[in-house]
């Protein structure tokens, strides 16, 4: 696979970051160097959101990969410790998780990360897809009944090394369970205060509100992102007439955004990017129209692809909280400084006119996962 020019660009304009070896697609890590300067390590974000009632910081942090990037590579453990440890002394208070990822495995990695500080942050796990709760071993379809959450509740407490989980999501809305059953076992498990707030990823709109009636909803978490943009059909106002905050998984549009993919790009076995028809040779060169215009973004607010695309986002709406994901320090303080981005009314409109303007080509997910998405839970 590929290392490409456009990578090595991102990481030359990070603010006294380490210079890395530009290998993202195949999830190689280098370590920083220890040459930073002192601006760098000292930048902090400051700034916080609030979803539903609960408050995090303007951007979290996705773990997903950090037990097996893109499934093809294996990250260092030690490294991936330091990395949330740095999130968490630049502001980063928002961590996110699930026991599908690993399985299990990233959990664990994000409990021995955060364990010196847990009391000041917040952890978001979830659950849903079936995973056997002892091994880990994946099976098929989804799992949602009342009985197996609060199982599942256990292990990721245990694993997590915590006695709560500050936000609990539905991962995917499973069709042979009724929401109110499931909001029923959430609440039972806020009850006994495992559970602080919950969520639902990627459900269907009519299952959202019937979700908020039995049990109000702190969160909601799809993908969103310049690349991808159909929260804005109906979910996002949904969540603005509920008070629910929203949470853009790939909001870098799966290291698109960044200028890391290019025509040229060729991806991994077992890296679904490789089978996204947004990704095909002939999408591709279409789509990336709206990585020139991030670039000539950047260049004008003298920040980063990343950032940009990142802080675009957050001027959608003050209760947009993504969470990008990274296995690369680098990477990270490339993200968290995405709140310095400012956009003024006007630059906004244009911006967004801009992004408009591109009609992405392709399809988000492969058919077979894409079916999980938008699906409505049975009546009880």
């Amino acid at each position: 696979m590929n290392t490409l020019p456009t990578n090595a660009q991102r990481r030359s304009l990070l603010k006294g970051a380490a210079t890395l070896a530009a290998l993202p697609l195949t999830g190689a890590l280098a370590a920083p160097t220890a040459n930073a300067s002192p601006a760098a390590a000292a930048q902090k974000m400051d700034g916080r959101r609030t979803l539903g009632t609960l408050q995090v910081s303007s951007i979290g942090l996705g773990v997903q990969n950090m037990s097996r990037t893109y499934q093809t590579t294996i990250p260092s453990r030690t490294e991936m410790h330091r990395i949330i440890r740095a999130a968490f002394d630049r502001g980063v208070t928002f961590y996110d998780a699930a026991e599908a990822y690993g399985p299990h495995e990233v959990e664990r990695i994000l409990g021995e990360g955060v364990a010196s500080f847990r009391n000041e942050v917040v952890i978001a796990t979830k659950f849903g897809w079936n995973i056997d709760l002892e091994t880990g071993a994946r099976g098929p379809g989804l799992i949602s009944r009342p009985a197996h959450i609060k199982r599942a509740v256990e292990g990721m407490l245990t694993r997590l090394r915590t006695d709560r989980i500050d936000l609990l999501y539905q991962h995917r809305v499973d069709p042979q369970v009724s929401i109110e059953d499931v909001a029923g076992a959430i609440q039972d498990l806020m009850s006994e205060g495992k559970v602080l707030h919950w969520g639902l990823c990627e459900m269907g709109l009519k299952t959202l509100r019937r979700a908020h009636a039995a049990l109000p909803v702190t969160a909601v978490q799809s993908e969103y992102s310049m690349l991808w943009r159909g929260p804005e059909q109906e979910v996002l106002a949904a969540c603005a007439e509920l008070g629910i905050g929203f949470v853009p998984w790939s909001p870098l549009g799966v290291g698109f955004l960044t200028g890391a993919i290019d025509a040229r790009t060729r991806f991994a076995e077992g890296d679904i990017r490789g089978i996204e028809t947004r990704f095909t040779p002939q999408n591709i060169e279409h789509n990336l129209a709206l990585v020139r215009l991030l670039r000539d973004w950047a260049a004008r607010k003298q920040a980063t692809p990343a950032r940009i695309a990142l802080a675009w986002l957050m001027a959608q709406q003050p209760w947009i909280v993504p969470i990008p994901g990274t296995t690369q320090m680098a990477h990270l303080l490339d993200n968290v400084g995405a709140g310095e981005v400012v956009f003024s009314a006007g630059e906004l409109r244009e911006l967004n006119a801009a992004v408009a303007a591109v009609a992405v080509q392709g399809e988000r997910l492969p058919p077979a996962v894409q079916a999980y998405s938008g699906v409505e839970a049975p009546l009880r």
